[in-house]
């Protein structure tokens, strides 16, 4: 019997689609899209349980890696490279890897994903004990991503999987299997639409909830955050005038006394 493929399913809704005018497949598509956070909702106690495995391994001083190829493994180095700057953490608190290589975020290296070996090769060399590895893949089946969570158990670290089909290789590797059963796409196979927002959204909860429950936040000001650009200094002006009631003035004279650090800032 072939392997259920969730993910390679035709959507009923979308037959005839080339027919459809510009507002029926705008509004098919809106349509499909609302369903998603239905079924992220629907996998809170597993994303729950990553979320708490991060915050225990950033705890110990590990760190996260998420690892995917084509839409999964861009999401995945998306969300790695904005925690620097939303949450002033190290550039290697969490690392985004992709198959195929940085040369792989712009241009689509589908056969990448196809070697185990190179999965397990690029994750053995930046994993360390108490590392959390969080291998996304829609479909489950992409073997660069099983490699590297094989590389992952190796070195006893705690792997995640992110992925859209429960019957599927990730789903079982992976000791916190998170599960987001979107249904078939618009257009069949095309993970990077109800897929791609899926993971997104679970990848956002992952990294924001584990940088809450780590303490750096205050309240839900990122008092972390760095300021290198004229908005985001301004938004820094304007969170310790919420938190202080200084005026604009002393707010910004304080965050230049503090090397532009917030949370310096609130502490004087």
């Amino acid at each position: 019997m072939s392997e259920r493929r969730p993910t390679e399913a035709r959507n009923a809704k979308a037959r005839g689609l080339e027919s459809f005018t510009t507002r029926q497949i705008l509004e098919l598509m809106n349509d499909e899209d609302a369903t998603v956070p239905a079924a992220v909702r629907a996998a809170l106690p597993t994303i729950e349980r990553a979320v708490d495995a991060i915050v225990a391994s950033i705890g110990k001083g590990g760190h996260v890696i998420y690892v995917g190829a084509g839409t999964s493994g861009r999401l995945g180095v998306l969300d790695a490279s904005e925690a620097p700057p939303t949450f002033g953490v190290d550039p290697d608190m969490f690392h985004g890897i992709i198959a195929g290589g940085d040369t792989a975020l712009r241009s689509s290296i589908e056969g990448a994903e196809d070697e185990d070996s190179a999965g397990r090769r690029d994750v053995a060399q930046v994993i360390r004990r108490d590392d959390v590895i969080v291998g996304i893949s829609a479909s489950g089946r992409a073997p660069y991503v099983i490699g590297a969570l094989e590389a992952g158990e190796n070195v006893a670290s705690v792997t995640v999987g992110i992925t859209c089909n429960a019957d599927s290789p990730l789903a079982r590797a992976a000791g916190i299997a998170i599960v987001v059963d979107v249904g078939p796409e618009v257009l069949a196979g095309s993970s990077r639409l109800k897929a791609g927002t899926a993971t997104k959204l679970v990848l956002n909860m992952l990294s924001t909830a584990a940088m809450i429950r780590s303490g750096r936040t205050r309240g839900d000001l990122m008092i972390d955050l760095r300021p290198t650009n004229a908005k985001l200094r301004e938004r820094a002006v304007q969170m310790v005038r919420d938190e202080t009631g200084l005026g604009e003035d002393e707010a910004r004279a304080r965050l230049e006394a503090a090397g532009w650090s917030v949370r310096k800032a609130l502490e004087r």
